[in-house]
């Protein structure tokens, strides 16, 4: 034997039983492997207990690692099974295709293709009748539980007259070219036994005679190149169904998983997963119930013409016996095993950059679920190790290394010594952590200078006090020395009284919580005071002259604002913005929303009494006053709750005269505001204002009713209630 090539179908567990099968019988000295020449020192880790697929090589453009790529590898790939047999048989063995210095440097640049490539396995599958591709191939390769000697011949055969059909692309010639140029170089070497385990479609490039030696470095001379990093990262079952380095994808990878382990009976073990699955969830499935599932899907293969059972079949037979036909089960099944949810693993000793090390290693020491599937995490800060689990996470998110998302608000949770958080690792965030290693060599120092960097490039002032509340969450004194001077600097200049009001309750919330978290928000304080004393200065001349839209939005930051203010409790901020405060409620000019929500705010902090409190609503309220300005000013006092007048007397007088007098045009006017203001009151409330209606609609009603009453026809009735009451 001098040239061996065996063709596969990546992630295909039929070709890596055949390639183990094929390399046992051919005893190569040398195998080369379909992939990039970058990661042939990282072969080493192939045989390392601590690898577990499914994993993945990555290379990555060093100066801009976003440029990437990945090369899955699960346990049924015939790469890995290739690779691994290598190193079991201490056989020497490298990759062969065009180094990733190139595909990365072409791919961006590249043309698009003109049309895209046929799809083999379909053309194969309808010449010989069969409209569903996948389930031929399965048929045919997957599921022989005996490894074909001439299979490999034949799917060669097979592809070299579908690539008569359509021409290659530049960068496929180019591929092939490297391919053809890594086999020269072996012979040379002295091997003469040589496999070659490649996709099949490359196969015939590789068969019968090569082109001129001149000619495939011609193609390859002056394609561009960068400088490459490669390294193992962990894969995860689901993401081997997305198309990448290999070009190709499996919908199934639990279930070829499965194929590989049991190929000859598949059905009992996979049935056996189903129902531990299924009683997990709490759901019966009965032993009964497995053997007539199993029964079920021999039948369902003998009446479909299939060799063996496939997953149609199973599935089928699974939601028949065991899901009682119900659709829901199945689909927890296809998540939990037909996709899986694993997550592989990498060796310790990975060559890796030194953030990703110290993310590894920090995942590790504070134990943290590394899983694809989303795991929910409780986190208590008082304990150290919830503290630093916090930081871990609040640090990668400034790094845009989103691994976990905090499942309410921080702002509500703070201040309970809680986190929830809920964690799913996806391998693009490898690639997000190469990209961030340009900002430092440990999680702590980069997110650093990347928050420090966000500061002074921050085009807005919600930005940064946004920042500052991420980088205090995250325990960087050192970033928040310099958000907060990018803070001052912003706030000094900031002539907009709606962005400083929005900038004031975060910036509470990390003033009134910073102990909790043992952090120093001290730097922070100077800021606020000089933000609350310009809110309050010009806060009545921001409120002027706005419409609906802008007043709704300007009472929601004033009613913010007031509730971080009152939080602090400091004097110094209370009496000026309780000036302003009243100035806005008692102003002409401003929207009646506004108006009436300053006038609540004041006298819910008891800064304005009862009396004053009817006094401003019977001044909005008066004759003089639009209907609509005085229907905005009750939304905005009695939004969200109505106690007020239900134990105020005072208070529903003015508001009810105000209504019993309202012309009948101006109170169809008026009426959506104040079923908008009344619906946001709870039941309870709005049954007790409909009571307390109704009762003054009856005392008003009494005079008049003893006026129409007929004397002489109501005297007729006495003397028959005296006779029912014994009087």
């Amino acid at each position: 034997m001098a040239l061996a090539v065996l063709g596969i179908r990546h992630h295909g567990p039929g070709s890596a039983r055949s390639v183990v099968r094929s390399l046992d019988r051919l005893q190569p000295d040398l195998v080369l492997v379909e992939g990039p020449p970058e990661a042939d020192p990282l072969l080493g880790l192939v045989a390392s207990p601590d690898l577990v697929p499914p994993v993945a090589l990555l290379c990555y453009v060093v100066s801009e690692p976003q440029r990437s790529a990945f090369w899955p590898l699960a346990t049924f790939s015939p790469e890995l099974a290739a690779l691994r047999w290598a190193e079991a048989n201490d056989v020497r063995a490298r990759f062969c295709d065009l180094p990733a210095a190139t595909s990365l440097a072409w791919r961006p640049a590249r043309a698009p293709r003109s049309r895209r490539r046929i799809d083999p396995i379909s053309v194969l599958a309808g010449a010989a009748g069969h409209q569903d591709p996948e389930r031929w191939w399965e048929d045919l390769v997957e599921a022989r539980g005996v490894a074909d000697e001439e299979l490999f011949e034949a799917v060669g055969e097979a592809m070299a007259a579908l690539r008569g059909m359509e021409p290659h692309d530049d960068e496929e010639a180019a591929r092939e070219a490297a391919m053809r140029l890594a086999v020269r170089a072996a012979r040379k070497e002295g091997h003469v036994r040589i496999a070659v385990v490649c996709g099949a479609w490359h196969a015939p490039a590789l068969m019968g005679a090569f082109p001129s030696e001149a000619a495939d470095r011609a193609r390859l001379k002056g394609l561009p190149k960068v400088k490459v990093g490669a390294t193992w990262v962990p894969w995860t079952t689901g993401r081997l169904a997305q198309e990448s380095g290999y070009g190709a994808g499996v919908t199934s990878p639990g279930w070829y998983a499965h194929l590989h382990e049991a190929p000859t009976e598949p059905v009992p073990g996979w049935l056996a997963l189903t129902a531990r699955v299924l009683r997990q969830e709490g759901l019966d499935c009965a032993p009964a119930g497995l053997v007539d599932a199993a029964r079920l899907a021999d039948a369902l293969a003998a009446l479909r013409g299939r060799p063996l059972p496939g997953l149609a079949e199973v599935s089928d037979a699974t939601l028949a016996a065991l899901c009682g036909g119900d659709p829901t089960p199945l689909q927890l099944v296809h998540r939990r095993l037909v996709v899986g949810e694993g997550v592989g693993r990498v060796p310790e000793e990975t060559p890796g950059l030194p953030l990703v090390e110290d993310v590894r290693r920090r995942q590790r020491r504070l134990r943290l679920p590394v899983t694809e599937h989303p795991k929910v995490l409780e986190i208590d800060l008082r304990q150290p190790m919830g503290l630093d689990r916090s930081h871990l996470l609040h640090r990668l998110r400034l790094l845009d290394v989103v691994w976990g998302e905090p499942r309410r608000a921080l702002t509500g949770t703070t201040g309970t010594f809680r986190e929830t958080w809920r964690l799913a690792w996806d391998p693009a965030l490898e690639v997000a952590l190469v990209e961030a290693s340009v900002w430092g060599t440990t999680v702590a120092p980069a997110a650093t200078a990347r928050a420090t960097d966000l500061a002074w490039s921050a085009a807005s002032l919600p930005e940064l006090t946004d920042l500052v509340r991420r980088t205090l969450l995250a325990e960087l004194p050192d970033a928040v020395v310099h958000v907060v001077a990018a803070l001052e600097v912003r706030a000094a200049v900031a002539t907009d009284v709606h962005h400083l009001l929005a900038a004031i309750p975060p910036l509470v919330q990390a003033l009134r919580y910073g102990t909790v978290r043992r952090t120093d928000a001290a730097a922070v304080s100077q800021v606020v005071d000089g933000m609350v004393a310009r809110s309050a200065a010009g806060l009545v001349a921001a409120c002027t002259s706005l419409d609906d839209e802008a007043a709704a939005e300007a009472a929601e930051a004033v009613r913010a604002a007031d509730g971080s203010v009152g939080l602090l409790g400091e004097p110094r901020h209370l009496v000026p913005w309780r000036a302003a405060l009243r100035a806005l409620a008692g102003s002409p000019a401003i929207h009646g929303l506004v108006c009436g929500r300053a006038a609540r705010l004041l006298l819910d902090a008891s800064a304005l009494t009862a009396d004053e409190a009817a006094r401003l609503l019977g001044l909005a309220l008066s004759a003089g006053e639009l209907p609509g300005r005085a229907g905005a000013w009750v939304e905005g006092f009695l939004s969200g709750s109505g106690v007020l007048l239900v134990h105020d007397d005072q208070l529903w007088g003015v508001l009810d005269r105000w209504v019993s007098l309202l012309p009948e045009e101006r109170f169809t006017e008026v009426l959506p505001l104040l079923r908008r203001t009344f619906s946001t009151f709870g039941a309870p409330e709005r049954r007790a204002l409909g009571d307390r209606a109704a009762a003054g609609r009856q005392e008003a009603a009494g005079p008049a009713a003893d006026e129409d009453l007929d004397q002489a026809r109501a005297d007729l009735v006495v003397p028959t209630l005296q006779k029912l009451l014994g009087l």
